[in-house]
């Protein structure tokens, strides 16, 4: 979330933000409203203290001159100003809550680069990288692929767990092993601690990381423990530490992290999000960077080029784009995706995701650095890219690599990491 004293000092960029979403101020209104009802309250409070403290003296020099009625009533006094400050104690904390809870749903402050634009439609191109492929046959999309040779199961999963979940077996199987190991290999060698974390997380750590209206679409709520399933390894990695500071000389933090992800996607779908392109659980590579604001611009540009590399290494075609205003959300302040061409679909879609949260996650998590134990220390910035959404990779595998017989030409990347094989071979049973 946005500091509070952007709020107060700097409220014009919150509004000029707003007006480049195209989004009302309601909200910065209310937040402002119950900003100044909560320094009020709190100045209140504090004059109520300071009358209690000097009321409170008066008992001992009462009791002392021997006047029992006189100290009685400063007790009485007393006790009603505790009883005041109480209250009024719990109005401002109600406020704080009220106006953080508001706050917490303003959107970042974009980038000057951003374009704009109403919905996805509005997104630029920002480089293209590969060659699209050419068939002499007319290329299948990935269900018909995956179908045909008995790679996933989709039916069995429904009857287990229902729509959107997937048994991956064969060949297809082992290449996602194939694509987790060469991606925390690649992003490891370029100084990215490997992390593996937590499934779960708590609804404080998780209300740092992510859109609070994720908790409806997106998130898995685990009962009666008040857990919630991951979405992305990023979330438990970036609130990693939560309520600490850190120290300077350890920062950048490089992190590669692995992990399943659970997406309840709620909404309708199209055609080509059916197989194993739009599911409820999956498996994602991902960079996390901690990083002091003057450095996490040209990160951002470290961790972009970090992807292009590694999706270049596995000879696909796809193209760069930047995100534009009306589909950037709320967190990011600038973002990149990688959409790889689908020929079966004959269109590109997303595959990474590359953004800068500059400190919005930061400012709810309060993560500091500096001086560990003092008082006033600056927040970091974070970052977070994915490397490889296994599935989503599988399927531009698949699609861009098919044969005329339907089999699936490996990457020569991957061909080490499959034991010499070259060829998916279809599975022998279904």
């Amino acid at each position: 979330m946005l500091d509070i004293h952007m709020f107060r000092d700097n409220q014009a960029k919150i509004r000029a933000d707003h007006d480049k979403r195209g989004i009302s101020h309601d909200k910065i209104d209310e937040v402002l409203k119950y900003d100044k009802m909560w320094l009020n309250l709190q100045h209140d409070t504090n004059q109520l203290r300071q009358k209690k403290n000097i009321a409170a003296r008066g008992i001992s020099e009462a009791k002392k001159s021997g006047d029992e009625a006189k100290a009685q009533a400063i007790l009485a006094e007393v006790a009603s100003l505790g009883a005041e400050i109480s209250r009024l104690e719990a109005e401002t904390q109600a406020a704080k809550e009220q106006r953080d809870t508001i706050r917490m749903s303003i959107p970042n402050i974009l980038h000057p680069d951003v374009p704009e634009g109403d919905d996805e439609s509005g997104n630029t191109v920002h480089s293209v990288y590969g060659e699209k492929p050419e068939f002499d046959f007319e290329p299948r999309t990935h269900n018909e692929l995956i179908e045909m040779n008995k790679w996933v199961d989709l039916k069995r999963a429904a009857k287990i767990v229902g729509s959107r979940f997937f048994f991956l077996k064969g060949d297809l199987a082992r290449l996602e092993l194939a694509l987790q190991n060469y991606a925390v290999d690649f992003i490891g060698n370029r100084g990215y601690t490997f992390v593996q974390p937590p499934v779960m997380m708590n609804r404080q750590a998780y209300e740092g990381v992510t859109d609070l209206g994720d908790f409806e679409t997106v998130m898995y709520g685990i009962e009666p423990d008040k857990y919630y399933m991951i979405a992305t390894s990023e979330h438990p990695l970036t609130a990693m530490y939560m309520g600490e500071t850190i120290p300077e000389d350890q920062l950048p933090l490089r992190i590669v992290g692995v992990s399943p992800c659970f997406r309840r996607e709620v909404g309708s779908h199209g055609q080509s999000d059916l197989g194993i392109w739009r599911v409820h659980q999956f498996t994602k590579i991902e960079q996390i960077v901690i990083a002091k604001p003057d450095d996490s611009w040209s990160i951002h540009e470290e961790l972009l080029k970090n992807c292009v590399d590694l999706w270049n290494e596995l000879g696909l075609h796809y193209e760069v784009v930047n995100i534009c205003t009306g589909d950037m959300g709320t967190v990011a302040a600038k973002k990149y995706d990688l959409e790889a061409w689908l020929p079966g679909a004959g269109q590109y879609k997303e595959i990474v995701s590359c953004s800068n949260c500059t400190d919005y996650q930061a400012n709810r998590l309060q993560i500091k650095y500096g001086q560990p134990g003092h008082a006033n220390q600056p927040i970091v910035h974070t970052l977070n890219s994915t490397a490889v959404a296994t599935s989503r990779a599988l399927v531009a595998i698949i699609e861009q690599n098919q044969l005329a017989d339907g089999r699936v030409k490996i990457p020569e990347v991957l061909v080490p990491l499959m034991g010499g094989q070259t060829i998916l071979e279809p599975c022998q049973w279904g």
